[in-house]
């Protein structure tokens, strides 16, 4: 009887011998993993579809679960993005933001970052370090016009001053600041100069602190003398007297031949250096001057921006910070203004947030929350601007701010009367100086039948430019015929536009709205 051999299958796939599968059952699945796993070595699987540590468990129903879930790419919701900065709440216990916030917009908080007079600060530390090094005196003033950075820059170029001092091997000065308004006299700022060089010194009767001064530095010091002293006198333009001769003295102090002061002076007036220091140009020695312009509107944004920065939740719409920019740089550039403004558009918004508050009930709070739940991504992300301070809460705040009379009478005009002011606004938007009754007429149908106003007739409108030429807002010429009169604006676009961006956002009339900045709210 032949012996009878037993063929494995992979030997009879590798002889050319094809043999029929067996259909494999659910119960044998078991089976044939086990046998796998004793006859053929085993593959890791890779952590992305494996849930499990060991490579020798099954994969079961759940971690397939698993698998198909760790396969879903993380893609992130539109709604998320806008997570990372919270919107700022004010209502209830969150109270304490509306403080945070306040506090990070006074005046008297300092900034962590000074941004936009990184080259005054430069020139000013440039030459504080060359005064040290060189171990000479030195006289620097700045000037500018108020809120526009000055004693604040000081204050950083005084600590950068220090740290150089000490990183260079360099012995650091000794730092006085003065407040000119806090002297009870004007003479008194030398006994304080005395006082911090040599506090040991006593004022005799016959010297004055002056005297001692000027004694002081006319004679050579010791080797191990005295430091160098940085002055810094701030508000300097308080020590302006009939004969100046504070201002002259103290400037004079640096051009003995043993000074060790570095005074740098600090004054609003831009032209001082010229009009009350001609002696010391005589006597070469008038002070370096370094000006600090007015902040335009795009440094006031960034200064704003660089504050709120430090704050977890957004506060401001983009175009309510836009519009308080614009308009503080066209009046001063003055950045304590533009704070100003700010603070009080969020009194606005506590004031409302009070007055909505006395009227909310707790079935209004679950509507919202069942509409917030349905909502889609772009209606979640309108409720959210409720909170925040808007475009319309800057407006008023820079109303009450810069309130004038020309502002004051264009927004109690009539509606139609507005219109004619809005169409003039845009006539002369390309440069043009003048025009005639007649295509200022045209611009107003316009405007008009776009905001579905019923016009006025001509007759009507030259009467019109009459009330407004005696109200000093327009010029009207002589002529025969109303249409062909010359018409000419008297005040400046950006008071209209601004009285009429005012006069839009307290109205509740759809029509009015459209028809006032239909062709004004891009200037």
């Amino acid at each position: 009887m032949p012996a009878i051999v037993s063929v494995k299958p992979e030997a009879a796939r590798s002889n050319g011998v094809s043999t029929p599968q067996k259909r494999r059952l659910r119960s044998d699945t078991a089976a044939a993993a086990q046998d796998t796993l004793i006859s053929t070595p085993v593959k890791w699987k890779s952590p992305r579809t494996c849930t499990t540590a060991s490579p020798n468990t099954p994969l079961t129903r759940d971690s397939s679960e698993n698998v198909t879930k760790l396969h879903k790419s993380p893609v992130k919701k539109l709604s998320d993005s806008f997570t990372l900065k919270p919107k700022w709440n004010p209502r209830g216990k969150y109270t304490k933001q509306m403080k945070v916030v306040k506090e990070a917009l006074h005046v008297s908080t300092a900034p962590s970052n000074i941004v936009c007079r990184e080259g005054e600060q430069k020139r000013i530390l440039e030459f504080s370090q060359a005064c040290v090094e060189q171990e000479k005196a030195g006289s620097l003033y700045v000037c500018g016009c108020p809120g526009t950075g000055k004693s604040l820059s000081m204050e950083k170029v005084k600590q950068h001053l220090v740290d150089w001092a000490n990183e260079n091997d360099h012995q650091p000065p000794d730092v006085l600041t003065i407040n000119c308004t806090s002297l009870a006299k004007t003479s008194d700022i030398f006994s304080k100069i005395l006082g911090e060089s040599q506090p040991r010194k006593k004022v005799n009767g016959t010297n004055s602190p002056l005297q001692l001064l000027q004694n002081l530095y006319s004679q050579k010091p010791q080797p191990s003398g005295m430091k160098m002293m940085l002055i810094i006198a701030d508000e300097l333009d308080y020590l302006i007297t009939k004969d100046r001769a504070v201002l002259h003295d103290l400037f004079m102090l640096t051009t003995f031949p043993f000074s060790r002061c570095i005074l740098i002076g600090i004054a609003n007036a831009i032209d001082l250096a010229d009009r009350f220091l001609p002696r010391l140009q005589s006597l070469n020695c008038k002070p370096m001057v370094v000006t600090f312009r007015a902040y335009s509107k795009d440094q006031i944004l960034k200064i704003l921006h660089e504050r709120l920065m430090e704050l977890p939740y957004t506060v401001f719409q983009t175009q309510a910070l836009e519009l308080c920019a614009r308009k503080v740089a066209a009046a001063s550039g003055d950045m304590r203004k533009a704070l100003c403004v700010c603070r009080s558009a969020i009194e606005m918004v506590e004031l409302e947030l009070r007055e909505s508050c006395s009227n909310f009930s707790s079935s209004t709070v679950e509507k919202a929350f069942l509409e917030q739940q349905t909502a889609t991504t772009p209606d979640v992300l309108k409720k959210q601007e409720i909170d925040v301070v808007r475009l319309d809460h800057m407006a008023v705040a820079l109303s009450k701010t810069f309130r004038s009379p020309i502002v004051d009478t264009i927004q109690s005009l009539p509606q139609h009367q507005q219109i004619i002011l809005c169409s003039a606004v845009k006539l002369f938007r390309g440069g043009k100086k003048d025009t005639t009754v007649g295509e200022l007429n045209k611009f107003y149908m316009d405007i008009c039948k776009s905001a579905l106003i019923p016009p006025v007739g001509i007759l009507e409108i030259s009467n019109i430019c009459r009330v407004l030429s005696d109200q000093g807002l327009l010029k009207l010429g002589q002529s025969r015929e109303e249409k062909s009169k010359r018409v000419t604006l008297s005040v400046d676009e950006t008071d209209i536009s601004f009285a009429l961006q005012i006069a839009e956002l307290g109205e509740h009339d759809e029509k009015c709205c459209r028809a006032k900045f239909i062709e004004t709210e891009k200037l």
